[in-house]
């Protein structure tokens, strides 16, 4: 089985309860060392193997996937924040449908939640704004023609932007 899940947005104690008892059960796990906060692993039980998927491709993962799959192991593949949002594990998936592998998603805190958290702040007021878009600016993936920043800010709702802090003076 390969479990999914969301690191959280930095703090090794602001990931779930859930997903920290997957980490001290796995048998693999595979994280993003440039992103995760490498604290994380001492969730993990000995002897368990930890790839840095950093300088990993597709395939490398979804081999070392496969191959505690036919150890009968227990994989965790660790992303950071949630990984429903920018998570980019669509792809892991339909390499593991095609394996006949099985796997879940464990969510994690969102960097949205945890900013708010870190700042005092509450994304929805009465009067001000009752929807939050989470969104990102075009980079090197484009995104859909109908949700570029200027027409989905026209609405005035709360926006959190992600991915885009490279590209501040385009969201400026």
């Amino acid at each position: 089985m390969v479990h999914f899940i969301g690191a959280g947005p930095g703090g090794a104690d602001l990931i779930t309860v859930r997903g920290a008892r997957l980490l001290g059960e796995a048998d693999v796990i595979i994280y993003a060392g440039s992103l995760v906060n490498p604290a994380l692993l001492d969730y993990k039980k000995e002897g368990c193997q930890v790839y840095d998927s950093a300088s990993m491709t597709l395939e490398q993962v979804i081999e070392v996937m496969r191959a505690a799959e036919e150890r009968g192991g227990v994989t965790v593949r660790l992303h950071t924040g949630d990984p429903s949002l920018y998570g980019a594990i669509r792809e892991q998936m339909d390499e593991l449908d095609k394996l006949g592998i099985a796997y879940d998603v464990t969510p994690g805190v969102s960097s949205f939640s945890g900013a708010a958290a870190a700042l005092n702040a509450e994304y929805t007021l009465p009067e001000v704004s009752q929807s939050v878009i989470i969104t990102r600016m075009a980079g090197r993936t484009p995104v859909p023609e109908g949700e570029g920043l200027r027409k989905l800010a026209s609405h005035g709702c709360t926006m959190v932007l992600f991915l885009s802090t490279g590209l501040l003076e385009q969201v400026e």
